[in-house]
């Protein structure tokens, strides 16, 4: 009896094994090991005396960034070399010239060891200056060699107190060299003046600054970041929309910079073929201080003005860059001549500025204009809702068919074997 239950087990583990081979075809292996650069990040943090105060979600500055950084520890992609530097953790003294001079590497650029990255984060309590412009020397010396993706994230909650070594200049300094280093920023405090450096500092490396005010927007953001520097470079293209489509720029498939006056449009042309489908997105940032409530319209319309299609986005203030998107499949022709349909793309916006700031130069606008082959017709491909998982289904029904008749005739002859004895 014993021989025979392991008859049976065994015919059962064989079937379940070549069902899975089914389902899962021993061609689907990992791919092989990229030989491209690694990309580098390095975090910045200020830990300066102010980053003690307790307004994020009723913890304190401090607290946030520490929880931030041991979540983007636990999800940093392998393939990124990632490293941490300080700027005001080490000098408890009221000496400027000394305290200007406080930043140092907590965990070095290269393979990361999460514990004990994590054990120097922990250690990690808020004490001096904010030199931000040394900091940020220093780390681009620290992201130095290599051809991958470099990327600074500095986080901080106020301006540089060690004028006149202007963060700014540094930065424009650091892209004047063209190293293809990338510098953004996030802000812990909302106002004007730590808004307009750290905006500053990311417009001369061609980064994102963005107004974080609560612990989980930090990490979501800080995350992004290190994420963004695995993903391959593309390099935005300035472009210069007009106010009308007669006049405007035909874009090809892109990444485009531009900027927007306020409660002002822009127009861009694309041309698309029959059979083809135009995809463009939109996103305008508030690198300054605006009223809340606001939106921005991103239409396709014809060179005669008539609208094809639309994608809308709103804001409230509690964000400081909105997007929207569209899609416009272009039907096939019988005829293989038939020339490309110009389409316009509008972007309008509603936003207003506060008082005092100041209206130029316009909002920083990112579009993204992508012509593809359009979609196969839904007889094609749709098959009830299940594509190409015909095969699949019809295979395991298969499966489940000589299972179901080997596990009857097991039964029968086992019973027949029980009654004998």
């Amino acid at each position: 009896m014993i021989t025979r239950q392991r008859l049976a087990a065994g015919i059962c583990a064989l079937l379940a094994t070549l069902t899975a081979g089914v389902a899962f075809p021993a061609g689907a292996v990992a791919d092989e090991t990229d030989s491209t650069a690694s990309p580098k990040v390095e975090l910045v943090l200020d830990v300066s005396g102010s980053m003690s105060a307790k307004d994020m979600d009723g913890g304190s500055r401090m607290a946030a960034a520490k929880q931030a950084f041991n979540e983007v520890l636990d999800a940093t992609p392998e393939e990124v070399q990632l490293g941490i530097r300080t700027l005001g953790a080490n000098y408890h003294g009221n000496d400027r010239k000394t305290g200007c001079k406080d930043t140092a590497q907590l965990y070095p650029v290269g393979t990361l060891n999460r514990t004990e990255a994590k054990t120097a984060v922990a250690t990690l309590q808020p004490t001096g200056w904010t030199p931000i412009g040394p900091a940020l020397l220093k780390a681009a010396d620290d992201l130095n060699g290599g051809d991958g993706t470099r990327r600074i994230v500095l986080i901080s909650d106020g301006e540089d107190t060690c004028q006149p070594l202007d963060p700014c200049e540094v930065a424009r300094e650091i892209a004047a060299k063209g190293i293809g280093l990338t510098i953004d920023t996030l802000g812990l405090v909302p106002d004007a003046k730590t808004r307009d450096q750290l905006s500053c500092i990311a417009d001369a490396t061609g980064g994102t600054y963005t107004s974080v005010q609560h612990k989980e927007e930090l990490s979501d953001r800080v995350g992004q970041l290190v994420d963004r520097a695995a993903d391959p470079v593309v390099t935005p293209v300035a472009t210069a929309g007009t106010a009308q489509c007669t006049s405007a720029p035909t874009l090809k498939s892109g990444l485009y910079t531009d900027r927007e006056e306020f409660g002002k449009q822009r127009f861009y042309r694309v041309d698309v073929n029959p059979g083809q489908e135009l995809r463009a997105s939109v996103s305008v940032g508030a690198d300054r201080e605006v009223n809340p409530d606001y939106g921005v319209l991103l239409r396709a319309v014809t060179v005669h003005g008539r609208e094809i299609v639309r994608g809308e986005g709103t804001g409230n203030g509690r964000t400081d860059v909105i997007s929207t998107g569209l899609r416009y499949p272009k039907a096939e022709s019988d005829d293989d001549n038939a020339p490309a349909e110009t389409v316009c793309l509008q972007v309008t916006n509603s936003f207003s500025a506060a008082s005092g700031v100041k209206t130029t130069p316009g909002l920083p606008l990112e579009l993204t204009v992508d012509v593809v082959d359009g979609p196969d017709k839904a007889s094609d491909v749709a098959s009830f809702g299940l594509g190409r998982g015909w095969w699949l289904l019809a295979a395991l029904v298969l499966t489940g068919f000589v299972a179901g008749l080997l596990w009857g005739w097991l039964s029968r002859w086992r019973l027949a074997v029980w009654r004998t004895n």
